[in-house]
């Protein structure tokens, strides 16, 4: 019995570490609820066929189906003379913008959800393990994380609340005999609509997210060349860096890209109806379009913010790394010895004691002053190659400036002014179509 105890009780201390195991860290904790809510959105499918079906089949049902269903029944009540509805008509405004949410969601849901079950939430994120950085940046990581749904919420309350507004003034102005169905059209336009925009300003911010995550690590770069250090370090870490926003634009070109041709193409439509609608146009039968458009354009501003800053911070690299090669040179102790260049363009080095020295002295201070100049010539070499390191280094980062591409375009300032003007001619072109010709 007391032999049975013992090893009992070897049992159980054994058994004890391993049930409870390590604590999960803060970055964790954060990780865990990030992924808890995009897998409540149907983001995160695991690779798995059961959570895809419930993913899509949720799409259909929510984001497809109750928005359907709810203008059907605002048409039937508002056409009472019609008894069944057979000839099925609808307000234009409402079917485009139902469209134009379910096209971005499912593009949003379609492009996010394949790059988080091909990678897992760490590696999509490029937070791991494998270069020992989690430990450095985990406070920053887990700031990022927070400020991605305190992002998501600041810009869905408002949004949310203008839709509210203008469903019970819809609800009020046309459904004055069925309570009950202007209950159920109002539960299931907001419904609907909170669950699209949701999914669409969360893969929008996601990708803000993985840009942020990335500016930590080109802010931490910047300092590291505020230390002087080998150029070989700062080298195999800008590749890692360059070789890192190589993948996060491979995985999200195509949503960008889909993404800036159909917001355009949204807004492109939407001004030509709105502006070349005949009757009246108020709150009441366009307010749905203004929300969507408000969240359409949110979303974009969103993309090529965070685009455009990892870019710029990319960019910059090369104006910190030729600072930091010049001061290196100018400061450094070997400075003083160079005396300017010769005809191939290398430093000459001029031996400080062969200016006070005579050459008429005896044999032993004549082998003291080579000693001394061989010495001197070693220190020239060594001080040369660390130049030409470090000039290699500049000439690598200004020829590799890096940051997220659109196959092959770089997203940055001057791509930015170049969507601007192209969105504004396309709303020139439309108010010369609609406004000033019909006014004629």
């Amino acid at each position: 019995m007391a032999a049975d105890s013992e090893t009992l009780t070897l049992t159980v201390e054994e058994k004890t570490p391993l049930l409870l195991g390590p604590q999960p860290t803060p970055l964790d904790l954060s990780l865990r609820r990030l992924e808890s809510f995009l897998s409540i959105l149907g983001f995160n499918h695991s690779s798995s066929s059961i959570t895809f079906l419930l993913s899509f089949s949720a799409f259909l049902l929510l984001g497809v189906a109750t928005p359907a269903a709810g203008i059907y029944l605002s048409w039937c009540s508002s056409s009472p003379s019609v008894d069944n509805c057979d000839s099925f008509q609808v307000d234009r405004f409402e079917i485009f913008s139902l469209v134009s949410e379910v096209s971005l969601a499912g593009l949003g849901l379609f492009c996010v959800s394949r790059n988080l079950s091909k990678y897992g939430t760490r590696r999509f994120l490029f937070v791991d393990q494998h270069h020992g950085q989690v430990d450095r940046f985990q406070k920053e990581y887990v700031t990022k994380i927070q400020d991605f749904f305190s992002l998501l919420s600041w810009w869905m309350l408002p949004c949310f609340i203008i839709k509210i507004a203008r469903e019970i003034i819809r609800s009020v102005y046309i459904f004055r005999e069925s309570i009950w169905r202007s209950v159920v059209v109002f539960l299931a336009s907001v419904l609907s609509w909170s669950y699209l925009t949701t999914i669409f300003l969360s893969a929008c911010i996601l990708f803000n997210l993985v840009c942020n995550l990335q500016v930590i690590h080109f802010e931490d770069y910047s300092k590291l060349l505020e230390r002087e250090s080998d150029a070989l370090v700062y080298l195999e870490e800008h590749v890692r860096l360059r070789y890192n926003l190589s993948k996060i634009s491979h995985r999200f070109r195509i949503f960008l890209l889909m993404l800036f041709l159909f917001t355009s193409a949204s807004q492109f439509v939407t001004l030509f109806q709105t502006t070349g609608y005949s009757e009246l146009v108020n709150f009441t039968n366009a307010g749905n379009l203004a929300v969507s458009s408000v969240v359409q354009v949110v979303g974009v501003v969103h993309c090529l913010h965070s685009a455009s800053k990892i870019s710029h911070r990319a960019q910059g690299i090369a104006s910190v790394a030729s600072r930091w090669h010049a001061l290196v040179t100018c400061t450094s102790t070997n400075s003083s010895q160079m005396r300017g260049t010769n005809s191939s363009g290398n430093l000459e080095a001029l031996p400080p004691t062969s200016v006070v020295m005579d050459y008429s002295e005896s044999d032993l201070d004549l082998d003291s002053v080579e000693n001394i100049t061989i010495q001197t010539n070693s220190q020239i070499v060594s001080y040369m190659s660390s130049y030409h390191k470090r000039q290699a280094l500049v000439m690598y980062l200004q020829s590799n400036p890096g940051g997220i591409t659109i196959f092959g375009w770089t997203v940055d300032r001057a791509l930015v002014n170049t969507i601007f003007f192209i969105e504004l001619s396309l709303v020139l072109f439309v108010l010369g179509k609609t406004v000033v010709f019909s006014a004629k």
